[in-house]
């Protein structure tokens, strides 16, 4: 596989080229190790192309965590909010997220 578009959402590629040059290296070695014809395994189901093979979201989600792991990647998450109050937002920053919905509510 390759990568033919980059979009740098808060300018994170240049983090990466400048700051962590060794990520970026290792994302560009686990896509092109990616073999996309091995995930064409989802079969159509549309009217107009019935029976046709298609990339499968799953299959290439596999192969990139498993490239990945290889490299010592592991998953992790964030949830975060989007709202304008800058003040909710730093509140809620770092509670758990069973926890916002009841800060939201009475925050005012």
């Amino acid at each position: 596989m390759k990568i033919s578009e980059i979009y740098s959402h808060l300018n994170g590629l240049e983090f990466l080229l400048v700051h962590q040059s060794k990520l970026w290296k290792e994302i560009k070695d686990v896509v092109a190790k990616v073999d996309a014809a091995a995930c064409k395994t989802k079969v159509s189901k549309e009217k107009t192309m019935k029976g046709k093979l298609l990339y499968s979201p799953v299959a290439m989600n596999l192969a990139f965590s498993s490239l990945l792991r290889a490299y010592s990647w592991k998953e992790s998450r964030v949830s975060c909010w989007v709202t304008k109050n800058e003040r909710l937002v730093r509140k809620t920053l770092t509670l758990p997220a069973q926890n916002i919905l009841l800060t939201t509510e009475f925050s005012g």
